[in-house]
């Protein structure tokens, strides 16, 4: 069986005994570890692998603000963000994410209307099952 070239970016991933993985970003060689969550027989640990879900989530909300801001010749500031992972009953899978975002001082109605958005049409946002909720909400210190 031949491989295919990658196309695009390649993570690779170890398991290890009690229900962990060891995951590594293949351009960086950056790694990452996992771990089933206490409810379903991990420790707890570590990240679970729906734990990422959530925070590829919110990484991506405040990273897709900031590349837009720039675009649009502001400089966001400081962004800080939450994020609560709800799970279904079983069979067990995301049910809601829960978003807190404090946006810095500041931003005009017109920036903040814009960002906010922008921040439900982030790639991650858009790759989620329609039956996964999303909900976020916006704090501003001003």
């Amino acid at each position: 069986m031949s491989q295919q070239p990658a196309t695009g970016v390649v993570m690779s991933l170890v398991s290890a005994p009690q229900l962990k993985t060891q995951v590594t970003h293949g351009p960086s060689g950056a790694t990452l570890p996992t771990e089933a969550p206490k409810d379903n027989g991990g420790t707890g640990g570590s990240f679970s692998p729906t734990d990422l879900v959530a925070t590829a989530l919110a990484s991506c909300v405040v990273t897709t603000m900031h590349l837009v801001a720039g675009k649009e010749g502001f400089t966001l500031g400081e962004v800080r963000a939450t994020v609560e992972k709800r799970m279904t009953p079983p069979p067990r899978k995301i049910g809601e994410l829960v978003l807190s975002i404090l946006m810095p001082s500041g931003l005009v109605p017109e920036q903040r209307a814009m960002l906010e958005k922008i921040a439900h049409e982030c790639p991650v946002a858009r790759s989620l099952h329609p039956e996964v909720k999303v909900t976020a909400s916006f704090g501003y210190p001003d």
